[in-house]
């Protein structure tokens, strides 16, 4: 299957400073991407080069099959929309939403058609004759993207479109846009610093770091087996808890060992035959069960420090050893901080990492 857009060998580069080296990366019809990182991973880099407004320094870019890569950014069949509104603010949602199409010499009746669809799906149909200044922000911003979608494109580019929203309008339009894409079907690609919109937003999430992609795939997929330390303490609300030691083999099982604990290894699934050598034990909260002697899973004994409530669940921060670990609980928490407490570790829900930072 021919892919909506592709990145081949892509280097990007400012004299010495090389910002993107050789990436290659191929998005499918209909696929919803994300682009998440820290800042200055190059993401909206790589974003703006597909969309023509960042020069490239050697590689391709392929939409819909065509060689764009030194096209105008108005020739390569894209809409996009940025983090800030960039609304004409004396002209009116309606011939905000119809300028482009205007300049690029559509019929009349084709541009009214196009603004009533784009309005009606965005929910803008009884705002159309208000000017940008009588909106909210979240009006302003669906107008953005209505800006886009009138042109009826095959690929749309989302660089940052919610960041400068409160976080209930975040909620609300991070919907709006998934449904969208439901509906209209066409191949999205959203940059983000944001892992809750990445999370629940993308089909795929490529996570980059210093303009390398770390790993490339669903979220359960990243969320669950991170490719490599990096992506495992990136992705995680709290973050994913790491324990540093090594992995020892015996008469029977493997198992890790560090500062005092051991854990068998015989429930986790290996990539590959695992050698012993230095390696660091990761599990998020919820990879612990309060009650480890109960369940039979080994232990992690420590004290209360802190409980954070949050609705619905709790996080717990206890000591263990020199070092603070999570614990996420669902319910009513009656923890105290200085409760002593012994959580059990599901190991088949963990993740090892290599001395190289890699997922065994």
């Amino acid at each position: 299957m021919q892919s909506a857009v592709s990145v081949k060998d892509l280097k990007i580069a400012y004299g010495d400073h090389t910002v993107i080296e050789k990436m290659s990366i191929d998005i499918a019809p209909r696929e919803f991407l994300v682009l998440l990182g820290p800042s200055g991973c190059g993401k909206s880099t790589l974003l703006n080069a597909i969309a023509g407004l960042q020069e490239i320094t050697s590689g391709e870019v392929w939409i819909s099959g065509k060689n764009v890569s030194w096209e105008e950014p108005k020739d390569r069949g894209i809409g996009m929309v940025f983090q800030s509104y960039a609304l004409y603010p004396r002209m009116s949602v309606r011939k905000n939403l119809s300028f482009g199409l205007r300049v690029a010499g559509l019929p009349k009746s084709e541009i009214e058609a196009r603004v009533a669809r784009t309005a009606a799906l965005l929910h803008l149909d009884k705002l159309l004759d208000r000017r940008p200044a009588a909106l909210s922000g979240g009006q302003r911003q669906r107008v953005a993207i209505g800006r886009a979608l009138v042109r009826e494109v095959d690929v749309f580019l989302f660089d940052e479109p919610l960041s400068n929203l409160d976080a209930k309008l975040r909620n609300e339009l991070r919907v709006e846009i998934k449904k969208l894409h439901q509906r209209l079907g066409n191949t999205m690609i959203y940059v983000t610093h944001d892992q809750v919109e990445a999370l629940t937003l993308a089909d795929r999430i490529a996570i980059m770091r210093d303009g390398v992609i770390q790993q490339l795939a669903s979220p359960a997929e990243i969320y669950r087996r991170p490719a490599n330390l990096f992506v495992a303490g990136f992705i995680g609300a709290p973050a994913m808890n790491f324990i540093e030691g090594r992995i020892e083999r015996s008469v029977g099982a493997p198992v890790f060992r560090g500062n005092g604990l051991t854990i068998d290894l015989s429930g986790y699934s290996f990539r590959a035959v695992a050698a012993d050598g230095p390696a660091t034990l990761g599990f998020r909260p919820e990879h612990l069960v309060l009650d480890g002697f109960t369940s039979g899973l080994p232990t992690i004994p420590g004290r209360v420090s802190v409980v954070e409530p949050m609705g619905p669940d709790a996080v717990v921060w206890f000591d263990w050893a020199d070092q603070s670990l999570s614990l996420r609980l669902m319910g009513d928490v009656t923890l105290e901080p200085g409760d002593a407490l012994a959580p059990g570790l599901d190991i088949a829900k963990a993740s090892l990492f290599g001395a190289d930072g890699s997922r065994l």
